[in-house]
């Protein structure tokens, strides 16, 4: 069976090989919480790749058999917009419905905000690129609710590890599950000889310290 610390190193490797990963501690990227971050990923990149997303595939579904259930959901919910393909993937996948979720409702029509045919109860699972702090999860969490879903477990394909999403989502009653973080990452960086030791020790004083690090280099101070 294949671990999560496999599940970790293979996912990294994939985004390191496909360069979704960008390291730039000189010139700190901006999230769109307004920190000032070191590194940047793009996880949507996946979709242009089609061994990479087929092998990212099998370690979601893996995590969740491994981590979830194997009859433990009914639906895959994929959060507005990346979270979409992944979810019809892993749905396909596992032969279940296919759900995706607005950021909000629909202003004509239905006014719906879960597009699909969810049914009363379903255990839904939502699936999204990534997570920085879990911000988002929240408004897809409390809409499938809305709409008589049941939901205890996301899914993302990397998230952050330093910021509170884990914490955000366990609030909700919603486990987060992700492939990697950027630990992770930054490990297999390393050994990949792609980062210079400076540069990896910056990145490393940004995970060791997010919040002092975005805002001695000008990133916005998030409550």
């Amino acid at each position: 069976m294949t671990t999560a610390a496999d599940a970790a190193r293979t996912t990294a490797r994939i985004l390191l090989e496909i360069e979704a990963v960008h390291f730039r501690p000189q010139q700190p990227f901006t999230l769109t919480s307004g920190r000032a971050s070191p590194v940047y990923i793009d996880c949507r990149k996946i979709i242009a790749f089609p061994r990479a997303r087929s092998k990212i595939i099998d370690l979601a579904v893996a995590t969740i058999e491994r981590e979830i259930g194997f009859e433990s959901l009914d639906a895959i919910a994929g959060g507005e917009t990346a979270g979409i393909p992944f979810a019809a993937w892993i749905a396909d996948r596992l032969g279940l419905p296919m759900l995706y979720v607005r950021k909000k409702p629909k202003g004509f029509g239905r006014g719906a905000q879960i597009e699909g045919a969810m049914q009363p109860g379903w255990r839904c699972l939502l699936v999204e690129d990534l997570a920085t702090d879990g911000g988002s999860k929240v408004n897809f969490v409390n809409a499938i609710r809305e709409a008589e879903g049941k939901v205890s477990d996301a899914l993302v394909v990397f998230h952050y590890g330093i910021f509170p999403s884990v914490e955000t989502l366990a609030k909700l009653g919603v486990c987060l599950h992700g492939l990697a973080t950027w630990r992770d990452m930054l490990a297999a960086a390393e050994a990949a000889g792609r980062l210079t030791a400076a540069d990896a020790r910056d990145v490393r004083a940004f995970l060791d310290d997010p919040e002092g690090w975005s805002t001695t280099r000008g990133g916005n101070v998030v409550a």
